[in-house]
């Protein structure tokens, strides 16, 4: 609910690591998802959720890598997945729901930030159709599995990079006109949206939804910019020498993990967190609500209906 909307006094902050978060959990014989979860902060995420004891399964588009790069993790599972393929999302589904398994933990980690323009599918804008419309499909496809389980938790992925838009109704796709950033902040919003509309219709089944900001990581996600854009938004300077004060991995997924799994959150859903605590609706009147804070119309719940329901009608999916 929105009047959840605000900080809860966590007593963590943005320096946590998912160890901190972790300490004294015991996860074992719960079944969590990750996608994205071998790169990035989605390897550390993994890697946090099964040294506390769950079976992480984690989707990849290049199962092989996945694979390499987690080698050394155990209570690991790898299966192949491509967000921007709902064919593949829904045969991933499938196979899943086929193991007859409950799914305690859903994390929808993985993303494209500020690609060219790309279209998938039915000639969808990449960012959104990846990021937003993939998971959506994921989500309700495995939905079976999360409500099997006592009391599982969807997290969803968003960023600060919210701020840059809000939907564009009237051209979600970008056809008239497209700008990276405009499109990647439409996608994080619709994270946050959908992460909203989903705790109010999952919380009668006992499944809660949250959307996290993970902070400023320095991952494989700004494979797409070039250094001399990374310059003028202030992350590093000529030299390519960071000046950006970034998060480490472990306190990048610090957040995401905690929403996952705290008793901290019990009986709350479809808020919006940074730092490891709720966030503040954003004063975009003040610095400090346009540094931090979620916007108002990405967790305003006609929007979300809206956006769900127009999701569903683009992918041919919803809850069952």
């Amino acid at each position: 609910m929105v009047s959840y909307q605000r900080p809860i006094g966590s007593g963590f902050g943005h320096h946590t690591t998912t160890e901190d978060v972790l300490a004294g959990v015991d996860l074992t014989g719960r079944v969590a998802i990750v996608t994205g979860g071998y790169s990035g902060i989605g390897i550390t995420t993994t890697r946090a959720l099964a040294g506390a004891g769950a079976t992480v399964v984690v989707p990849a588009r290049r199962p092989d890598a996945a694979a390499e790069q987690l080698a050394d993790v155990k209570n690991v599972e790898i299966a192949e997945l491509d967000l921007a393929d709902l064919g593949s999302v829904r045969a991933f589904a499938q196979s899943f729901l086929a193991s007859g398994r409950a799914l305690d933990i859903l994390i929808n980690n993985a993303a494209v930030m500020a690609i060219p323009l790309t279209r998938v599918g039915p000639g969808w804008e990449a960012q959104f159709a990846t990021n937003h419309l993939g998971h959506f499909v994921l989500t309700t496809q495995v939905w079976p599995a999360l409500v099997q389980a006592a009391g599982a938790r969807v997290v969803s992925l968003s960023s600060w990079g919210h701020k840059g838009s809000d939907i564009q109704w009237d051209d979600l796709q970008f056809h008239n006109s497209y700008e990276k950033w405009q499109a990647y902040g439409q996608a994080k919003t619709a994270n946050v949206l959908f992460a909203r509309h989903l705790d109010k219709l999952g919380e009668p089944h006992g499944v809660r939804a949250f959307s996290v900001f993970p902070g400023g990581i320095k991952t494989p996600l700004q494979r797409h910019l070039p250094d001399g854009e990374m310059v003028g938004l202030g992350w590093i300077d000529a030299e390519g020498n960071d000046i950006y004060p970034w998060k480490t991995p472990e306190e990048g997924a610090a957040t995401s993990v905690w929403a996952a799994t705290s008793a901290q959150l019990a009986g709350m859903g479809g808020v919006y967190c940074e730092d490891v605590d709720v966030a503040h609706i954003a004063d975009l009147g003040t610095q400090e609500g346009l540094d931090r804070g979620v916007n108002a119309y990405a967790i305003d719940p006609v929007a979300a209906e809206r956006l769900w329901t127009l999701s569903a009608g683009l992918t041919g999916t919803d809850l069952p």
